[in-house]
């Protein structure tokens, strides 16, 4: 049986640049775009042209793409014609193969926000499409905040979409523009627009997540007979955000009754590439992935619990819906007080620790991990911690180095552009090899900004560490947090430190203390010798 073709509609440029906070260079667009089109993503919308500096220079610079580049606008104005619309004209030197128009549909907004009528609103409508045909472009109509003017007036939302369809349009894309519109309605209206005249492989899908349900809505309207989805990588967009397509596109590709029906640009060997290009996305905007992502968040398929490790173990699918490989993801077993020896034993295998059942250094780390936790550690994220517990426990961790005392002090004091700062300043004393090695570090970098005690202690660590040097160069950190686990005088507090080397290893490892400088140098420390246990620098 053939399927049809589901074309996939990525904005992460243009409108999830809108996202608070988001802001991307023309040379992250350009990452970012390469990325898409080696997704198999079929259309890449790369903003709109004319309106800001860094998105005109996007278009002048990215080149060919497999995917078809699209610009995007608005309808002409009323007053003027398509051809003398000059925001119209800047969307269109942008030369992309197709252009997007966004244009009213809502007899509300029609009347307040733009101030026509609505017969000048469907002139704008029909003129505009028919403009960009005329020049050879591929014609998208987003028809703005259609399901609200669905439900307000019906007969006129429709007559927008057939004025586009009848200009030429390509493609009408039916927008739940706040996003509070449930799946169930957006699947009845969409089947009701095809009842109405408008075929379903003309129509398009483009939800807001306002009711954590965009994915959803997209996912129904498909069902309905939409042909095109349009969504951005990890959700990205504006208020909260617009359909995910790192959870769309695994769903429209795995999921019946998609998988057997519709098949789209990205092959089963590109989905492999999800999850490197949504953390690829999170390291542009330098935010922390968010664990509980749908098929690409580290803990997508982590097995906490000793019940649910036991049963993975006899066969994956007891707690998994997919193979976590199939999105490049991968199956985490993270240790904590409620793993039993069939979680641990996987755990340590996947670290390269064959311990066999029953040996009684077992137990010992499950009690250990139980006692730890009980002091405010968490194994749960911070494995490389829970390697080096393990390794200590089944004498399998050489002492590479000792550390004999350290100090760290914090003065204000002028910096170079005669301004008055904190200074913090780190001493460390290790023992390598029978030898003492005294390392002293600044935490203040070359714009005269104090980066922390913890920062001078990192650096005054990593200074000398006599034959390991060599295996630490690479190493760097690259997210700190900080958990006070208890309140009151007895306030405990808890670091987690996420580090990363030159061969693209990532790694988390914990300290507790009532000291957060304790506290971090203990996670610093694990950090170091995960790396040269790992490096095999013994």
């Amino acid at each position: 049986m053939s399927k049809d073709r589901l074309y996939l509609y990525d904005t992460t440029l243009r409108d999830g640049q809108q996202t608070q906070g988001v802001q991307f260079s023309t040379a992250e667009k350009l990452r970012i775009a390469q990325a898409l089109d080696a997704l198999g993503v079929d259309h890449i919308e790369g903003g709109w042209p004319g309106a800001n500096p860094t998105d005109s220079l996007f278009f002048e610079t990215v080149g060919q793409t497999r995917a078809t580049m699209t610009a995007f606008g608005m309808t002409k104005r009323a007053g003027r014609s398509a051809e003398n619309d000059d925001v119209l004209a800047a969307v269109l030197n942008a030369g992309t193969p197709a252009v997007c128009l966004v244009g009213k549909t809502h007899d509300f907004h029609v009347e307040t926000a733009l101030g026509i009528t609505l017969e000048e609103n469907l002139e704008n409508i029909g003129a505009s499409v028919a403009h960009l045909v005329a020049q050879g472009r591929e014609a998208l109509f987003d028809a703005e905040h259609f399901f609200d003017g669905w439900k307000a007036n019906a007969p006129y939302a429709l007559d927008c979409l057939k004025v586009a369809q009848q200009a030429g349009a390509r493609w009408i894309v039916l927008c739940d523009t706040n996003g509070g519109t449930l799946p169930e309605e957006i699947g009845r209206i969409v089947r009701a627009v095809i009842a109405g005249g408008i075929p379903g492989d003309m129509l398009g899908i483009h939800c807001h997540n306002d009711t954590e349900t965009a994915v959803a809505g997209s996912l129904a309207a498909v069902e309905a007979g939409v042909r095109q989805v349009q969504g951005t990588l990890n959700g990205l967009g504006e208020r909260c955000g617009n359909a995910n397509l790192t959870s769309l596109i695994p769903a429209l590709l795995l999921k019946e009754p998609f998988a057997s029906t519709l098949e789209t640009g990205v092959s089963r060997e590109r989905l492999k590439g999800l999850t490197r290009i949504s953390r690829m996305l999170d390291d542009i905007l330098n935010r922390v992935p968010v664990k509980q992502a749908p098929y690409v968040g580290t803990s997508a398929f982590a097995h906490k619990a000793g019940l649910h490790a036991s049963a993975i173990l006899k066969d994956p699918s007891t707690y998994e819906h997919i193979e976590p490989s199939v999105v490049g993801n991968a199956r985490v077993i993270p240790m904590s007080n409620q793993a039993g020896q069939s979680n641990l034993r996987k755990r340590l295998a996947e670290a390269g620790l064959e311990v066999e059942k029953g040996n009684p250094a077992l137990g010992r780390i499950l009690e250990r991990i139980k006692a730890r936790e009980a002091e405010g550690y968490s194994y749960d994220t911070a494995q490389a911690s829970f390697e080096l517990l393990a390794r200590d426990e089944l004498g399998l961790l050489p002492e590479f180095f000792e550390v004999k005392r350290y100090r760290v002090t914090v003065e204000r004091r002028k910096n170079k552009y005669n301004r008055t700062v904190s200074l913090s300043e780190a001493v460390v004393v290790v023992k390598v090899d029978g030898e003492k090695k005294l390392s002293v570090s600044e935490s203040m970098d070359d714009e005269g900004c104090d980066r922390g005690p913890v920062n001078a202690l990192a650096r005054a660590l990593a200074k000398d560490l006599g034959r390991y040097q060599s295996a630490i160069d690479d190493m760097r950190l690259i997210d700190f947090k900080v958990r006070i686990t208890q309140g009151g005088t007895e306030a405990v507090t808890r670091v987690i430190i996420d580090s990363a080397d030159g061969q693209g290893r990532r790694w988390s490892t914990v300290g507790v203390s009532a000291n957060i400088v304790d506290a971090s140098f203990e996670a610093l420390l694990d950090a170091v010798r995960w790396k040269l246990v790992r490096d095999e620098a013994a």
